[in-house]
């Protein structure tokens, strides 16, 4: 085809865009998208139409950024961890190491890594149980390399000097300090033929897509051009709306669960310890209910339930016991059962329904639960402060602990695993009680999911006024939706990555 041809088709086949972006051909991107009136997508799109048709050459190169992670913002702006150690003992040094730790209000995890960083430092000793600094003022005031790096961010990991990498290490290997991140650099030169064409005048009438008024009006069009279109282009990608790989698995499970029969159990994330620990026959000295691992809300009393009697049961099962049990044997203190929490199983949801059946209409009975639940953890690739737990009861005179193996097994199947395996276990408020597994044939390892079991008396005598056979379970629902989508990092759940979502499958087993 003669040349002059050749140019008068591909200017017939440039798009809007490229015709608003062909002028500025001279100008860095940033200029063409502050000229053209096009946002940067748009742009980068016309450019890649424009390679395509052989009018510039578009290159795309990938970096590595390092930037600072969520902690590293709050340390670059309030201090790492060590420094503040060390501005602690410039003004009481040889302090005991337990008074450090809770003067310096550092966490567990915080304390005993400054302790190594400023040891390996030589900054400070410890003897007799005691801190002491042991360098000089002027050292002390001087940056530490970590923190004269933390100063430098962002910046690309190609910059980063020798003299730095084992500081990088060392923030690497902390939690959230540094994340490194891919960053696209775009360039493009125009090639002859594109700068031929740029020179060229280009035609501004054609018609773009046939409508309704061009079809009225086609009389006074015929002597206008359509635009050519190139058909070997790809177009854009188009992602539909669609629900979230959690909502997706979760609405999964719950039908599994509906299909049995069950009705669905609801509640708030807010709960008064009677229901989360007391009509769940769980001590008030017990552990669990220790800051370390319940967010309790400050400063307010939840109400206990209006009906007398039933906190008399509960009181009575903790102090004296129900039937052949003795109870805790201590005096139960309702101010304690009045604190309010975030829940820490769904659990509580099954004592909240126990509590409104009525045994002569409502059984037999089977409810289940999808929800979160919250506990104090520290969050790392494993675990999170918030997971998500299955939970369910088969209130019935007549079900047995074989009935519940058969269910958690009909549950495990459905949601894709074919071994499950079951182990004798200790839980709190079950007896007998069960540990449930499943296979994973490609790890070839058993996954632990949770326990389940038989409600105790102390439990269900309070809740139902009579020791009927509850079958009760609390699976962890995560670490399932984390082998189906093969995420290894718990965190992944709630990043809200859009590329890592647009790429999740749907979730069928």
């Amino acid at each position: 085809m003669p040349e002059k041809e050749n140019i008068q088709k591909i200017i017939e086949s440039l798009s809007p865009i490229e015709r608003s972006i062909i002028p500025h051909l001279n100008s860095p991107i940033p200029e063409i998208i502050e000229k053209s009136g096009l946002d940067s997508t748009s742009v980068l799109r016309a450019l890649q139409f424009l390679s395509n048709k052989g009018l510039i050459i578009f290159s795309k190169t990938t970096k590595s950024v390092i930037d600072l992670g969520t902690n590293g913002v709050y340390y670059k702006k309030n201090h790492l961890p060590e420094r503040r150690l060390i501005l602690l003992l410039e003004e009481k040094n040889h302090l005991p190491i337990q008074e450090a730790k809770k003067l310096s209000k550092l966490s567990d995890n915080e304390f005993k890594v400054s302790l190594g960083v400023l040891k390996s430092k030589a900054l400070i000793s410890l003897d007799n149980g005691k801190i002491s600094l042991q360098a000089k003022k002027e050292e002390l005031t001087k940056n530490t390399i970590e923190e004269a790096l933390l100063e430098l961010l962002p910046i690309e990991e190609s910059k980063i000097k020798d003299e730095q990498l084992l500081a990088l290490q060392n923030l690497q290997k902390r939690k959230d300090i540094i994340e490194i991140n891919k960053k696209t650099i775009v360039s493009f030169s125009t090639t002859d033929l594109g700068k031929q064409i740029a020179s060229t005048p280009l035609q501004t009438d054609l018609i773009e897509s046939v409508t309704p008024k061009l079809i009225k009006s086609w009389n006074s069009q015929k002597s206008k051009r359509f635009r050519s279109y190139d058909l070997s282009s790809t177009g854009p990608k188009i992602y539909g709306g669609k629900k979230h790989f959690v909502n997706q698995g979760i609405e999964y499970g719950k039908r599994i669960w509906l299909d049995l029969g069950f009705k669905e159990m609801q509640g708030s994330l807010v709960q008064t310890s009677f229901w989360n620990f007391d009509a769940l026959f769980t001590a008030q000295d017990h552990p669990v209910r220790d800051l370390q691992d319940t967010f309790y809300i400050k400063d307010i009393k939840g109400q206990l339930p209006k009906d007398k009697n039933l906190v008399k049961a509960v009181k009575q099962a903790h102090e004296s016991g129900v039937k052949d049990s003795k109870g805790w044997q201590y005096s139960w203190d309702p101010e304690e059962a009045s604190s309010v929490v975030l829940r820490t199983h769904t659990t509580c949801l099954s004592a909240q329904t126990l509590s409104s059946l009525d045994i002569k209409k409502d059984l037999p009975a089977k409810f289940f639960s999808i929800g979160k639940v919250l506990r104090n953890e520290t969050v790392d690739w494993s675990h999170g402060f918030e997971f998500l737990q299955t939970e369910g009861i088969v209130v019935s005179e007549s079900v047995s602990f074989r009935d519940l193996l058969g269910y958690l097994q009909e549950f495990y199947k459905k949601m894709g695993f074919e071994k499950i395996r079951f182990a004798p276990a200790y839980f709190p408020y079950t007896e007998p009680s069960v540990e449930v597994s499943v296979y994973h044939p490609e790890k070839k390892v058993w996954l632990e999911l949770g326990g389940a079991g038989i409600f105790r008396p102390e439990l269900t005598i309070p809740l139902l006024g009579k020791a009927i056979p509850v079958l009760a379970w609390g699976q962890g629902f995560d670490r399932i939706l984390m082998d189906y989508y093969k995420i290894k990092d718990f965190r992944e759940f709630y990043q809200n990555n859009l590329k890592s979502l647009r790429e999740k499958r749907a979730f069928i087993k």
